[in-house]
């Protein structure tokens, strides 16, 4: 993603989640969970994950919203923490302390990383190895050269990865090679120069992790959006939905309004909408993007889709769904979604095709 583009996502946040909340449906009012008397309450903030957090919720009280965007705040910036590859922490074990001593010696972790990379071994099987964290080597050095193209005057100056370079990278990503002891609480990587990289997984599966924890602490209506990946809590007071909307990604202007945001619209009760794309982080050389979401058999971006949606009960799931499905050709990931009980999903295909799975349009506003 862009400078450029990352701020103007901060400039259009609240404009975004307008449009996500802006329509209930049209079904009969139903119990929610919220007191006749609760108001609609939201926040904004910058600091996890390195997006943009925005909350709508219904609440009894303004005091009663604070604590409980209070607390969730909190759960969302311990998880970042935790899953950072890139930075250290004073007092915190995180997922680079875990890359810094591969071939070295088991790291024992919190249980909020274990259960996280349990998911996403388990979606390494289900989405046939398309979703894969254990391929940090590749994605360092594609995250390295997108990372000096953004500090680039010149576009001219731009480079891609030699094929060779990232080769040698592939021969470090066998995910056998991560270990894990659930008894010892112990994370090990096998192979010393194997890296993980969780980005495909860890913000989905905090924003699921996070939420339970606020509906535990008594949040029973509200939408959570975390850079877009979006899980509803409950039901709006009179019984309606939330709405999510899927981004148009063919927009090509930086700041998105109502009128052009998106392709399609899902009621939300306790569901979660993800999507990736290949417009949310990328750089440009001679005149082609390249983007952020590498295919393990090339190892070069993948070129079936310009995004794909999953909607689905876990944002863990969804989000590690939508990389793989977005990884895989369309016929694959049609027979992969169908074979999952309540997911659906949507493809945006690089020749304009908007491609629903069979269960989509039962969830459409």
């Amino acid at each position: 993603m862009s400078i450029k583009r990352f701020v103007s996502a901060l400039l259009t946040g609240a404009l975004c989640l307008g449009v996500l909340t802006a329509c209930g449906s049209a079904q009969k009012p139903a119990s929610s969970g919220v007191s006749a008397d609760a108001q609609r309450y939201s926040t904004i903030f910058y600091d996890a994950f390195d997006t943009v957090t925005q909350v709508i919720a219904y609440c009894d009280s303004e005091e009663e919203f604070s604590r409980q965007m209070d607390a969730l705040h909190t759960d969302l910036l311990e998880y970042h923490r935790l899953y950072d590859i890139y930075n250290d922490y004073d007092g915190v074990v995180n997922v680079k302390t875990i890359n810094d001593n591969a071939g070295v010696a088991p790291v024992q972790v919190d249980d909020k990383i274990l259960g996280m990379l349990e998911l996403a071994r388990q979606m390494y099987d289900t989405t046939n190895g398309k979703l894969n964290i254990a391929m940090g080597s590749v994605l360092r050095i594609w995250h390295d050269y997108r990372e000096a193209a953004e500090a680039n005057t010149n576009e001219a100056d731009n480079k891609l990865p030699e094929q060779e370079a990232l080769d040698a990278a592939a021969r470090h990503c066998d995910i056998s090679n991560l270990v894990i002891d659930e008894n010892a609480k112990t994370v090990y990587l096998s192979d010393p120069d194997m890296s993980l990289d969780v980005g495909s997984v860890g913000k989905g599966y905090a924003v699921e992790q996070a939420a339970q924890a606020a509906e535990a602490r008594g949040l029973t209506s509200a939408l959570i959006s975390v850079g877009g990946n979006l899980r509803a809590i409950g039901t709006k007071p009179d019984g309606s939905a939330w709405v999510g909307g899927v981004e148009n990604p063919w927009d090509s202007s930086e700041v998105y309004t109502t009128a052009s945001s998106t392709v399609a619209a899902v009621k939300m009760s306790d569901l979660s909408l993800v999507t990736s794309g290949d417009y949310q982080r990328y750089y440009v050389v001679d005149g082609v993007r390249y983007h952020h979401l590498i295919d393990p058999a090339t190892l070069q971006p993948a070129a079936y889709f310009d995004s794909v949606s999953v909607l689905a009960p876990d944002s863990g799931v969804a989000d590690c769904l939508t990389t793989g499905l977005f990884c895989m050709p369309l016929e694959e990931g049609q027979a992969l979604v169908e074979s999952l009980d309540g997911v659906e999903a949507l493809w945006c295909t690089a020749d304009g095709q908007v491609i629903p799975s069979s269960g989509w349009d039962s969830h459409s506003n």
